[in-house]
């Protein structure tokens, strides 16, 4: 194999193939990416087994060939390179040569055929979503899966596709985070998709072009633009039933503004402490008092003027819990709704296209 490539292609590429690479693999070549060169592409794919990414760059192809190379320390290498372009090359033991400018490496590898392949899969069964609507959702709700790994199926992000509308759901027990948008799917699936695969959505989509889903029976794949593709197998198990937690309208509601919202929780929660981790918000009419009191840090307390003609109540939240929905709401004020001190906090979008639920903590 020789090529030569552009320093910021090539990181371009490398970078996602390298984040679903994990650093406790049980096998060597895990920890390797396979680089393959061939037709002016190079094309690159890492995997834990659970998910694989792979990645297509253009390059001068030279010569073709493949080989598999420690992906860390390729990914340190060429983000050091000391030029625009590199020449990629390799010798016939498994040694992958690197040039730029004045500098050399050297990194063994292992042969290519070792590499596990991805899985095959065609699109049989499968839709198109726009990239900036699916980051968006995932956003909106990849905060409140669990990483209880005892609780199996909330370790992943319920994908729940209708022929008219797409909903994605995340719940650990204590918050939970539903997000919908009408569209036409013509498709009927109920998916639990990992945190991992989740987390890497949230660092690849884009804010423009298309991901093709194709579902196949036990994994899903996200094909963004024929570039770069994502396989990863999904959650065996059944998803909670989610609407039956989810409380009625109920009449105690606050309109509050959501950015002087946010920033009030966050000024009370510095005298939280682990100890004392909740913030009290005593409803009263046309005010809400924010008060966090921790015996060995201090005490806060904030007022703020808002829309409540509900019954007066004191109730306990974990300010983080707070923070995580409010950060994920693009409206300018936000209605929580109040039930007693005991049940869960709700906040909806007044078209239905969003809920969040936190569960309140007693207050000491």
């Amino acid at each position: 194999m020789r090529i030569e490539v552009l320093k910021e292609r090539l990181i371009q590429g490398v970078q996602p193939v390298c984040d679903v690479i994990s650093p406790r693999a049980t096998l060597p070549i895990l920890s390797n990416i396979l680089i393959e060169a061939f037709d002016n592409k190079v094309q690159m794919i890492g995997t834990d087994l659970e998910i694989g990414v792979l990645s297509k760059i253009t390059a001068d192809v030279l010569e073709e060939g493949v080989i598999t190379i420690p992906a860390k320390k390729f990914m340190e290498i060429i983000r050091e390179l000391p030029g625009d372009e590199a020449i990629i090359s390799t010798q016939k033991n498994n040694t992958l040569i690197i040039e730029c400018k004045k500098a050399l490496f050297k990194i063994m590898g292992l042969p290519g055929d070792e590499f596990p392949s991805l899985p095959e899969f065609d699109d049989k069964e499968a839709t198109t979503l726009p990239q900036a609507l699916l980051k968006n959702m995932v956003n909106k709700t990849s905060f409140a899966v669990s990483y209880d790994e005892t609780r199996h199926v909330l370790s992943g992000m319920l994908f729940e596709l209708r022929p008219d509308r797409l909903r994605l759901v995340a719940t650990d027990g204590r918050k939970l985070a539903l997000v919908q948008k009408d569209l036409q799917l013509q498709i009927e699936k109920e998916i639990i998709i990992p945190n991992k695969t989740i987390n890497e959505l949230n660092r690849t989509l884009k804010d423009k072009g298309n991901v093709r889903v194709i579902f196949t029976q036990n994994q899903i794949v996200f094909n963004l633009d024929d570039n770069l593709i994502i396989v990863s197998r999904l959650i065996e198990g059944r998803f909670p039933n989610y609407e039956q937690v989810i409380p009625h309208e109920s009449e105690n509601k606050a309109g509050i503004a959501k950015d002087g919202f946010l920033q009030a929780i966050k000024r009370v929660s510095l005298l939280t402490s682990q100890t004392s981790q909740a913030i009290k918000l005593e409803f009263f009419k046309d005010k809400v008092t924010l008060s966090s009191r921790s015996p060995d840090v201090g005490e806060a307390r904030e007022d703020m003027n808002i829309a409540y003609d509900g019954k007066e109540m004191a109730i306990g939240f974990n300010p983080g819990y707070l923070i995580d929905i409010l950060k994920n709401i693009d409206q300018d004020r936000v209605v929580l709704e109040l039930i007693d001190p005991e049940k869960p906090g709700v906040i909806r979008g007044e078209d239905g296209s969003y809920v969040y639920i936190i569960m309140p903590m007693e207050l000491k």
